[in-house]
């Protein structure tokens, strides 16, 4: 298994008030210890990602540890600890680090409770259509090749078929013109307005013009769309309100700090 070689000691030297729990180190790299913390850090890291510890994993761990120590040391001699650039991008790397645990610990000491998970649920399920429509159609460039399609159909002929004949749609032609199920405003208004008159098997009377030609529509069927359960989304929702509060709570730092 891969492990990601994380901030060598090149970096972590350079991160204000780092420092690791003086246990017995993974290994002394030139009179230099790498701490057990290192070790334990990378392996929560990659059981949170699936993987299992053992022994020849925690073995992998150490060389890639020792690797990045004897790396940073020689880099360290050579002066690029002084290097401008580096200094910078250690600079942001803790920066960034801190940011991650202050999102983390927003998150840990803001869950937001069932209660209030299940009314913001109500809420967005309140504002779902009330409808969804089956629909099909058929595509053609002209007005005389849309009422042609029409006369056909009052003839007898089969929509489905005329679709696959007729319709200029690649994306539907092939399934006889079938759109699936949506509401109407998920269509160009035109297209949205003639189908959500039309009655379960009714198809439009006249063609229906948008930016794309003339339609020819037909409804298969209705149904109340049931939406996902709230086991479902209530991670999701509580997510989104989570980052709701805490852009709120960015925004007042911003507010209250002082900038020149």
């Amino acid at each position: 298994m891969q492990t990601k070689i994380f901030a060598p000691a090149l970096i972590a030297a350079l991160l204000a008030g780092a420092a690791f729990a003086a246990d017995k180190p993974v290994a002394v790299v030139n009179g230099v210890a790498i701490p057990q913390a290192q070790m334990d850090y990378i392996l929560k890291q990659l059981a949170e990602r699936g993987a299992k510890d053992s022994p020849e994993l925690r073995a992998k761990i150490r060389e890639d540890l020792i690797t990045n120590e004897v790396v940073a040391q020689e880099a360290a001699k050579k002066g690029l600890s002084k290097d401008a650039d580096v200094q910078i991008e250690a600079t942001m790397a803790q920066q960034n680090v801190l940011l991650k645990a202050f999102v983390q610990n927003f998150q840990k000491t803001n869950v937001v409770s069932d209660e209030t998970l299940r009314a913001e649920y109500d809420k967005l399920k309140a504002q779902m259509p009330s409808k969804e429509y089956k629909s099909r159609h058929i595509l053609v460039e002209t007005e005389k090749e849309a009422n042609d399609v029409i006369a056909a159909l009052k003839k007898g002929k089969k929509f489905e078929d005329l679709a696959k004949e007729k319709s200029k749609d690649p994306g539907s032609k092939a399934n006889g013109g079938d759109l699936g199920w949506a509401v109407p405003t998920n269509f160009v208004k035109e297209f949205g307005d003639a189908l959500a008159k039309l009655s379960k098997g009714q198809v439009t009377p006249a063609p229906v013009k948008t930016q794309y030609g003339f339609h020819i529509i037909k409804l298969d069927d209705v149904r109340q769309p049931q939406g996902p359960a709230f086991d479902e989304v209530k991670a999701g929702i509580q997510q989104q309100m989570q980052g709701q509060e805490l852009n709120k709570v960015i925004a007042d730092l911003r507010a209250k700090a002082k900038v020149e």
